[in-house]
């Protein structure tokens, strides 16, 4: 699999603007022969005679790879070093779900557990971009958000085995990942429901900065979520909150063409998300999501345009989940062709095969790396399964706002300390 780039970008028209045709609004710098990498049927394309554009043309990713070809020094879209740890990330995010589904199945965790195989490239490529102040908020298939943004591997391992030790103390679990060391926000179990959270995170951003006065303030904020949430009515609300206000903000559609059992493609009138941007004012962009150059490149752009504060930005990631929606679905509902095709175009497979061939790394740094990535991931099962369990006292912690409420009785203490407390109910 080649890394050529199969991109658009569409970008929004001004209240003024005029029809132009020398400024076309449609980018298409790779010649893409693919309307839509996943549709059956073949969409109608725009027509570059009818578009329009704005004054400020946002950079179109030909342009960056343009300039970094006429650098005599490499053609190059990575160095070395940033190869080196993007497979290290994308190696940790597949080894810890695989280990995932085999504590799972061993009754060590409880509950839904959605993973991430196959979508490696589009964490990787996104968030390791991001500084430690930068905010990411996530969906319930959100351990590999976690790890790309720092969260230690015990931590989050430990989080699913329901463990004191975990990022929130055992009490998020799975699809609630937390850590406010390192701007983790979520982990939102409800469709839809972390792009307002999100949003408001990049308004306190903007606030700081425009109203406080805080110059050093260049905080951007990432919002994942999956393209059955974008026939939602957050979504909608939220990106017109964020072009008003111009908000720091990049709104990332992981479309992994399924919402549970159900089609994209029998879910929405128009399957190319990613246009939905120019109507509220910002650019929309669709990258192939199996593929961690183009989305960083792709990322490069959003994420600096967000931090110079000239708005946000929808990028629609084309990509694919190797397993079932949670490990409790079977997967019988996709056809078995269309995931054989996505899987030969496994996104570490890819970045592996370009390393080699741009000798950025040899087989041998490239095995170390993940040996060393199965020494951690097997590390933190053993730290998350000899770690406790959380006392019955944390139970109605940071559940009730008024500590002298329904939490604790007349005698101060906490009422599920007492003895009777879960009488009655089953014992697991």
């Amino acid at each position: 699999m080649s890394f050529s780039s199969s991109l658009k970008i569409l970008q929004p028209l001004p209240l003024n603007s005029t029809r132009s045709n020398d400024k076309p609004l449609l980018f298409d710098p790779f010649r893409s022969t693919s309307k839509f990498l996943g549709s059956r049927f073949r969409l109608p394309s725009l027509s570059k005679s009818n578009t329009r554009c704005r004054s400020s043309p946002v950079v179109a990713v030909s342009d960056v790879v343009k300039e970094k070809k006429l650098k005599p020094s490499s053609n190059l879209l990575i160095t070395k070093e940033e190869g080196l740890v993007l497979y290290e990330d994308m190696i940790l995010g597949r080894e810890f779900e695989d280990m995932c589904a085999q504590m799972y199945y061993r009754g060590k965790m409880f509950g839904f557990v959605h993973l991430y195989n196959g979508q490696e490239a589009v964490s990787t490529g996104f968030i390791k971009l991001l500084t430690q102040r930068d905010t990411v908020v996530s969906t319930y298939r959100d351990h590999v958000h976690a790890l790309s943004k720092g969260v230690p591997s015990r931590e989050v391992m430990s989080e699913l085995f329901g463990k004191t030790t975990g990022c929130c103390r055992g009490q998020g679990g799975s699809m609630h990942m937390f850590s406010k060391e390192h701007n983790l926000i979520g982990g939102f179990a409800f469709i839809g429901e972390g792009i307002p959270v999100a949003t408001g995170a990049a308004f306190t951003s903007k606030y700081k900065r425009e109203v406080l006065k805080e110059a050093d303030c260049q905080d951007v904020t990432l919002a994942f979520f999956g393209d059955g949430t974008c026939n939602n009515g957050q979504f909608f609300e939220c990106l017109n909150m964020a072009a008003l206000w111009k908000l720091p903000i990049v709104f990332v559609v992981e479309n992994n063409l399924w919402a549970i059992g159900m089609s994209h493609l029998r879910a929405t009138s128009d399957p190319e998300i990613w246009k939905k941007g120019p109507a509220f004012g910002m650019p929309g962009v669709h990258v192939d999501g199996m593929d961690v150059l183009k989305v960083r490149e792709v990322a490069k752009e959003a994420i600096g345009r967000a931090r110079r504060g000239e708005g946000p930005t929808l990028v629609e990631c084309e990509t694919y989940r190797f397993r079932g929606h949670s490990l409790a679905d079977p997967d019988e509902l996709r056809d078995p062709d269309e995931k054989a095709r996505y899987a030969a175009r496994d996104p570490i497979a890819a970045l592996k095969k370009y390393m080699l061939e741009n000798k950025l790394a040899n087989e041998q740094e490239l095995k170390a790396i993940k040996d060393k990535i199965v020494e951690v991931v097997e590390e933190a099962v053993q730290f998350a399964d000899e770690s406790p369990h959380p006392a019955r006292s944390q139970l109605l912690e940071n559940v009730f706002a008024d500590p002298k409420g329904f939490g604790i009785g007349p005698d101060g203490k906490y009422r599920c300390e007492d003895p009777k407390f879960t009488e009655g109910t089953a014992h697991v």
